[in-house]
């Protein structure tokens, strides 16, 4: 029998609670930590599709990347989006634990995965935070150097080629053919590090929810566009979900008594596009 605080405590081993921003909340947030487990389903978003196909199976622990609930809720009807979740989990002795600001300093998390894709070398945190004792610690987003010159165009399709299919799909700003070798990549909503990314000298910088002022501002920034780092901006739900495979195979190789399987679902919020 393997009970849910046993796979528990492998993820916060992995991406240790302590880790995450003070406002964020994560570790178990539905389940009983005695229940037995049958099956792990890997999702960004604990979507309301994503619980209902989790209660497909009784004892399935469904992990996210992103909480269930960041504020305060006082009612939880299975009528709505938040308490349909929680309904569907519960009443199939299921659970859901979210990993969020966590893993996303680890090198088995979101930015680990980023630093694999584009096979970065000697890559170091964009926001180191304090140093912790733990191999897999990195910190916020990467910077490095890739192993060969590349293009923007070109790496906008390596990058279209690994993440799930969007509606938006990946966006660049400028010549597809400049060169690329110094590049900056926060998973998520990186706006905030525009700043950080160009001080680090880089060629260019791969985020999402790029915002039309401050992506404006930052190519204003300079007459010549060329003198600040290109942006390639994809979807949230995409590029968090880079690092959920490697995840996996770190669960089958713990349990392997368990079914381990990585959603297909899209968690994206938009499902088309008119051009």
């Amino acid at each position: 029998m393997t009970a849910i605080n046993r796979v528990i405590s492998f993820l916060e081993n992995l991406y240790p609670l302590a880790w995450a921003e003070e406002w964020d909340r994560v570790g178990l947030v539905l389940g009983d930590p005695a229940w037995e487990v049958a099956r792990l389903r890997l999702a960004v978003d604990p979507t309301v599709a994503e619980a209902r196909e989790a209660a497909q199976k009784n004892g399935t622990l469904l992990i996210t990347h992103h909480p269930l609930l960041l504020r305060g809720a006082s009612f939880l009807p299975a009528t709505c989006g938040k308490g349909a979740v929680a309904t569907e989990l519960l009443r199939s002795q299921g659970g859901l634990w979210c990993g969020h600001t966590n893993s996303d300093r680890s090198r088995h998390g979101t930015v680990g995965a980023w630093i694999d894709l584009l096979r970065l070398k000697e890559a170091k945190p964009l926001e180191p935070g304090k140093p912790e004792e733990s191999e897999s610690f990195f910190g916020l987003g990467a910077v490095g150097e890739l192993p060969e010159a590349s293009t923007v165009g070109d790496i906008a399709e390596l990058i279209s080629r690994a993440v799930p299919a969007t509606a938006q799909g990946v966006l660049h700003t400028g010549d597809a053919g400049r060169k690329v070798r110094r590049v900056a990549v926060c998973p998520g909503a990186g706006d905030s590090f525009l700043e950080t990314a160009t001080a680090a000298g880089v060629d260019l910088y791969i985020t999402s929810d790029l915002r039309h002022h401050p992506a404006l501002e930052h190519l204003e920034s300079r007459a010549d566009h060329s003198r600040v780092p290109a942006l390639i901006d994809l979807p949230h739900y995409a590029s968090e979900s880079l690092y959920l495979p490697h995840l996996a195979s770190l669960l089958r190789e713990e349990f392997p008594e368990l079914e381990v399987e990585v959603s297909s679902l899209s968690s994206d919020p938009f499902t088309g596009a008119a051009r």
